[in-house]
């Protein structure tokens, strides 16, 4: 599992375009969003870097979470 922490998503709409960012690059990674704490939790087979790289070429700033 990868988790990232978001600040810039900010309500569903974001939420929205970080799973279709993520579906991009895995269509059959789990996508679990919590808004109010802003993380993004991933459970799939892409490399972290790709995820990453995808929530960021959506117009997000996604941060690792250790």
């Amino acid at each position: 599992m990868i988790e990232f922490r978001v600040d810039d998503m900010t309500c569903g709409h974001c939420a929205g375009v970080i799973t279709k960012a993520v579906a991009a690059v895995d269509a059959k990674a789990k996508v679990a969003i919590d808004i109010p704490s802003h993380r993004v939790r991933i459970d799939g087979t892409t490399r972290q870097q790709a995820i990453q790289d995808a929530i960021r070429e959506a117009g997000y700033t996604p941060v690792l979470v250790a």
